[in-house]
């Protein structure tokens, strides 16, 4: 009392299959098609066309990664579950096991992505050699290899065996030997499925979710990738065009054009919580020299970058949401630039590549040259927040001086000691010389570095720190650009600072640590705690307390040197060395 009716149409249609089941007295169960149990027989709709309400917006809205709500945590045991099945004479036998753990379409699809994500590897022989490859279901089933074409055609007769709807698809890919700007002629180069769930079509690609070639398309590694099931379609489309356009499955659709222009983001960019990339196209041209980058994301990610495979010529700063990179290539032509990047929680030190560009340079700013001891990122950020250097007073990255002094303040967290060092590429001065042209100043929690630069040139301002309780050595913490094109800019170093010199001590004059021969030199000091400060020169003068500074003059004639010594306690005659000033030559 059944009765089937059956359509064949040509290849390249989408199937209008129609089934009629009508049942008389007999037994109420279908015969064995495919020689398996066909429970889900009766429910399968038959597939239609994507429409309507199969249609996602084009770009992407930063909602989800998926086209449909998926908890993952739900899936642990059906993943555990269809990773241990271990079926190779059949695809119908080996479905039949999947589907023991598995109720609803959703699960159904996923323990066939599952599975073949984890058994199936890319045959990297049979992609060179196409002639001895077989893309046929049991044959990719059982050789346990294939390439793309085997992958989706797998997939298709699993849903198909399992009562869900699928269909192979085919079409251009940004994935191996892919160059970016490249155009895409001929015959399509990919192959992916669509599944039919909840009323809508859904995009996946096993081949791509079970793992990755290396760059010489020699070996296969398994490396599972969670992005590629049920992909959101206004990211899927990011490197995957179908032949035929309705199964972009968005609105609007794109054109070959927009798809070969496109920024390729690989699917780490959206794993790691990325959102957008400024600029959208492959290929950026320098304006004056110039090209910039910025990065949205959702939450705190660290970044690096490379030029040519350095990080020498240009300028990162991390924003609270994503990064700016300001690039300055020191050579005219093509250049390529990575991004990578990582969680800031992420324990290891591993950064993902997230983003590729060309960047066109037709002229250089030399100007633009930095130091070679510069660190990415520059300048402080939400990382040098959670370090303990809190509302700095120059948020920008670099700091322009005409007459070659700057001032920097930062509050600093609780038990910081700070250490800082300035490096410039071409200086003559030795890296304690340099230390000697920063002054650190306490005041309570808040913390005042005074710069005066020994000539022109580009710093890099290096800042350190530790715990004070903490012996150890000072972790680096973050610098900035320091820059002062003025030739005639030239400082002397401070006063050399001895070890009983306390942290909230300040020098107010004077502060320059090269004194006048034979004239008298006016001192004031903001020092406490103490009973008595003598300048040492030819001959020791004492200074004299009044409202919270000790005041005085020294003569500098007959001497070379000036010291300032402190007497502690009244009752010791011992008095400690706290500053030492040089006086200039007769």
């Amino acid at each position: 009392g059944t009765q089937v009716t059956v359509e064949i149409h040509p290849k390249d249609t989408t199937p209008q299959l129609l089934k009629k089941l009508s049942f008389g007295k007999g037994p109420q169960r279908l015969p064995s098609l495919r020689g398996q149990d066909n429970r889900g027989f009766q429910k399968t709709e038959a597939p239609r066309p994507p429409g309507g309400k199969d249609l996602h917006a084009y770009p992407w809205d930063k909602s989800s990664l998926k086209s449909m709500p998926v908890d993952l945590q739900q899936f642990e045991k059906l993943d555990a579950y269809a990773l241990k099945v271990n079926v190779k004479n059949s695809v119908e036998e080996l479905v039949t096991a999947l589907l023991k753990q598995a109720r609803t379409d959703l699960e159904k699809v996923r323990a066939i992505w599952m599975w073949i994500c984890h058994h199936i590897e890319y045959d990297v022989v049979g992609y060179h050699n196409k002639s001895q490859l077989s893309s046929k279901p049991i044959d990719v089933l059982q050789t346990g290899k294939s390439i793309c074409e085997g992958y989706a055609g797998l997939f298709e007769q699993m849903c198909s065996i399992a009562g869900i709807q699928c269909m192979k698809l085919s079409g251009y890919s940004k994935g191996y030997g892919y160059k970016m700007g490249q155009t895409f002629t001929g015959d399509s180069d990919h192959a992916w499925n669509a599944v039919y769930l909840d009323g809508r079509w859904h995009l996946l690609d096993s081949t791509w979710g079970s793992g990755a070639v290396d760059d010489s398309f020699t070996k296969f590694t398994f490396r599972y990738n969670e992005f590629y099931f049920l992909t959101h379609p206004a990211l899927f489309i990011n490197n995957h065009f179908p032949d035929n356009s309705n199964w972009q499955l968005l609105n609007p659709t794109l054109t070959l054009k927009d798809f070969e222009n496109n920024m390729l983001h690989n699917s780490s960019f959206y794993t790691l919580g990325l959102l957008t990339a400024q600029p959208e196209t492959a290929v950026i041209r320098t304006v004056n020299g110039k090209a910039s980058v910025s990065v949205d994301c959702r939450s705190a990610t660290l970044f690096k970058f490379e030029l040519k495979g350095t990080d020498e010529h240009g300028l990162m700063t991390l924003k609270k949401h994503g990064m700016k990179l300001d690039i300055y290539p020191q050579k005219t032509g093509s250049h390529k630039l990575q991004i990578f990047a990582k969680p800031s929680k992420a324990s290891e030190d591993v950064y993902n590549c997230v983003l590729e560009y060309v960047v066109e340079c037709e002229s250089v700013d030399k100007a633009m040259r930095f130091p070679k001891g510069l660190h990415q990122p520059v300048g402080p950020s939400w990382f040098t927040e959670q370090q303990g250097f809190l509302r700095p007073s120059h948020p920008d990255p670099v700091i322009h001086t005409n007459d070659g002094r700057c001032s920097l303040t930062f509050t600093l967290g609780k038990d910081i000691s700070v250490l800082a060092l300035l490096h410039c590429d071409n200086s003559s001065l030795t890296e304690d010389k340099r230390r000697q042209h920063i002054m650190q100043i306490h005041r309570g929690n808040q913390i005042e570095l005074k710069i005066h630069l020994p000539h022109a040139g580009n710093f890099v301002l290096k800042i350190y720190a530790k715990k004070k309780s903490d012996p150890g050595n000072y972790d680096y913490v973050f610098n900035y650009l320091i820059t002062c094109l003025n030739t005639e800019v030239k400082w002397p170093a401070f006063p050399q600072v001895y070890s009983k010199w306390a942290e909230d001590y300040e020098i107010l004059e004077p502060l320059s640590g090269l004194l006048p021969a034979n004239r008298n030199v006016q001192f004031k000091l903001k020092m406490h705690g103490i009973a008595k400060v003598l300048v040492q020169a030819d001959d020791t003068h004492s200074l004299t307390q009044s409202r919270g500074c000790w005041e005085g003059t020294c003569n500098t004639s007959g001497c070379r040197e000036v010291f300032v010594m402190v007497q502690e306690n009244a009752n010791h005659s011992f008095y400690s060395h706290v500053l030492k000033y040089e006086v200039e030559s007769q």
